[in-house]
């Protein structure tokens, strides 16, 4: 992806968080010199040691608008460092119509994954085989509240509030649909490492070039 790509991506993020009432903290905001200076300050090491902040890939596929993902993370533990006490982890994400993340499932995350507004969110699922193949046994959907069967391969369609949780080798994946307009989606799971915890189907490059 292109500086100038990832540039009017990120102005166009923060008007639509605006559009939402969704309120991003200090930090979103810095100057490319403001990260460069902050990040080598002592307090503020947990936003570069947990990865907080701006993630925008297009999983390698050369075309972000067909094949990508824009998350913002807010806050978040670690695996690795036990001064960090939380054992959580919340993103902000925006997909947009026909926008598609490829399916993955995390090996030691556990998220729900909210609709905050916008348009429809559509996922589907399948329960992962011990050598991380789509299974053809039913999956178990925890939505809301309610528990319930339904066929491999299934979408799942979350309108704005509604959300879903996915348990760990938990195949999914998900598009906005098209029509509604673009998708403000929310993730709260546990700690997250998105460079060792993502297993996808397929191979993809999780952080763009």
């Amino acid at each position: 992806m292109k500086r100038s790509e990832i540039n009017e991506i990120l102005r166009d993020a923060v008007a639509f968080f605006k559009e939402n009432n969704f309120m991003l903290p200090p930090f979103a905001y810095w100057s490319a010199s403001e990260w460069k200076a902050n990040l080598a300050n002592p307090e503020y090491k947990e936003i570069r040691d947990n990865m907080l902040g701006w993630d925008i890939t297009d999983f390698g596929s050369g075309d972000f608008m067909k094949i990508g993902l824009f998350l913002f993370t807010l806050r978040n533990g670690n695996y690795y460092d036990n001064t960090y006490a939380k054992p959580y982890a919340e993103k902000i994400m925006i997909v947009g119509e026909g926008q598609v993340t490829p399916f993955h499932y995390h090996s030691n995350k556990m998220e729900d994954i909210i609709n905050r507004g916008g348009g429809n969110l559509l996922i589907t699922l399948y329960n992962s085989t011990p050598d991380s193949l789509l299974a053809d046994s039913d999956v178990s959907v925890n939505s809301d509240g309610r528990r319930y069967m339904t066929g491999a391969g299934s979408t799942i369609r979350l309108t704005p509030g509604e959300s879903i949780t996915l348990q760990c080798g938990l195949y999914h994946q998900f598009r906005g649909e098209e029509g509604p307009g673009r998708v403000l989606v929310g993730e709260v799971s546990k700690v997250n490492d998105d460079r060792t915890d993502n297993r996808f189907l397929n191979p993809v490059g999780r952080f763009p070039d």
